[in-house]
């Protein structure tokens, strides 16, 4: 190992094993295309777009040169009372890729915060409306919406919520998970068809149970990404749709992995045919390289706020939320570049069909290895599922990740599953040799 130029005693590494790191580190220093470059001089090939951002690849001149004009022009401005250009411009260019009426944008600056404000959102709008008995959210076990407080209610990943208590949200249960190993063990490019609805539980048991008068929200990812790239099955969205219409419930869909271009579609929204109520959004909108965050919001949520206030004085707030950073300009004007950078090559249409590659070749090179009981693709993203060690369960992932790394591959552990998410960019070439190394890291550690 290279000796480091810089201590790393101060930094708390974010879901990351610290008492470990600093006996093997991975630091990044540098990052070019589809490559990053480590503290000691390696290429590391990122095949998972650095956690789902980084779409158009790393170090993209036009979304730089975008970043470096705004510092020069406008490098901050207060959201409270006032706003800036760039945030406009954002919003209506984030507002025209939506689906159906989601036509508001409200900022943030994470997935984290885009949990908590649109179920802040939805409380406000029932209030608004005169249900504001409307209190109780239900979330989907094995979800994941962030590390704010209402985010890990919501969510249903057990590490991530079991420290926290009574700290969590007490009106909140939980949709059953939307995996079956059993007869959707492999996937490849196509939705699962189940022979039973597992919504029926949402009907017969949640919503009897909590009444359904007393639902804001449900909250869900289209493909539970976090938890290792799991897909629902077919009609499952339209269903949850039509549910949540039939009892007054909003419909959120968070779309921070999914949205702008991993389905090869502006978001996983328009490749189910679903509108969701309010749509979050995170990572890809400006690449990676600066924080933004958001909800959308479809019109009547808006428009319902705005009229319980009509009567209110002129100076009157109608919705007591926002940061600090809410619509800054230098990561709107981030967002504008990104988003026309992906038009301009048409990255969307090129996830779709390097997704299919990426698909095939996961299922040819992996299904039938040592301990693999599962393969999941669809979009630019697959995940390969293994069984658990005996007593250390996710080290048997943890462990093949770290052998990738070595071999100059960038993959991520998720629990039992290692997944691949590369950059927009990837060619057939790179995706070949990404799942050639994690094939063979799978063979080293049976």
């Amino acid at each position: 190992m290279t000796q480091l130029d810089f201590n790393m005693d101060s930094q708390w590494l974010p879901f990351t094993p610290n008492r470990t790191f600093k006996l093997d580190p991975r630091v990044f220093v540098a990052a070019d295309g589809m490559y990053f470059t480590t503290h000691d001089g390696k290429k590391v090939l990122d095949g998972i777009s650095s956690l789902w951002c980084v779409g158009a690849g790393h170090k993209r001149a036009q979304i730089n040169e975008a970043i470096k004009k705004q510092l020069d022009t406008l490098d901050y401005a207060t959201a409270f009372n006032a706003s800036n250009d760039k945030a406009f411009q954002a919003a209506e260019l984030i507002a025209s890729m939506a689906p159906g009426d989601l036509n508001k944008v409200l900022f943030c600056n994470s997935g984290s915060e885009a949990a908590d404000t649109s179920m802040k959102v939805a409380l406000a709008y029932h209030r608004a409306r005169g249900e504001g008995h409307r209190n109780v959210f239900i979330g989907r076990e094995r979800g994941y919406h962030g590390v704010g407080f209402g985010g890990m209610s919501v969510g249903g990943i057990p590490a991530n919520r079991k420290v926290y208590g009574t700290a969590l949200l007490p009106r909140v249960d939980h949709l059953r998970f939307i995996h079956d190993p059993v007869n959707h063990a492999y996937i490849n490019g196509e939705e699962p068809v189940w022979q039973e609805d597992i919504l029926l539980e949402l009907e017969n048991r949640i919503l009897p149970l909590h009444d359904a008068s007393n639902i804001a929200a449900v909250i869900v990812e289209p493909v539970a990404g976090s938890a290792g790239w799991y897909l629902p099955p077919k009609g499952y969205l339209k269903r949850l749709r039509e549910i949540c219409d039939k009892h007054g419930i909003l419909l959120i869909f968070d779309e921070v992995i999914t949205g702008f271009g991993r389905m090869g579609t502006n978001f996983a929204s328009d490749y189910y045919g679903v509108v969701p109520d309010m749509l979050n959004f995170a990572k890809c909108v400006t690449n990676g390289v600066i924080p933004l965050g958001g909800v959308i919001c479809r019109d009547h949520l808006y428009e319902t706020l705005m009229g319980a206030n009509e009567k209110s004085p002129a100076h009157a707030i109608e919705f007591f939320h926002g940061y600090t950073y809410s619509g800054h300009p230098v990561a709107c004007a981030a967002a504008i570049a990104t988003l026309n950078l992906f038009k301009e090559e048409n990255l969307f249409a090129r996830a779709g069909e390097m997704g299919k590659f990426l698909g095939d070749s996961m299922h040819t090179a992996m299904k039938g290895l040592p301990n693999v009981i599962g393969i999941r693709t669809l979009g630019l993203a697959g995940a390969v599922e293994l069984s658990s060690i005996a007593g250390l369960p996710g080290k048997r992932a943890f462990d093949i990740f770290m052998t990738c790394y070595h071999k100059g591959v960038l993959v991520r552990p998720a629990g039992e599953n290692l997944v691949l998410a590369p950059p927009y960019i990837v060619d057939k070439a790179q995706i070949e040799l990404m799942v050639s190394v994690l094939a063979d890291a799978i063979k080293q550690h049976a």
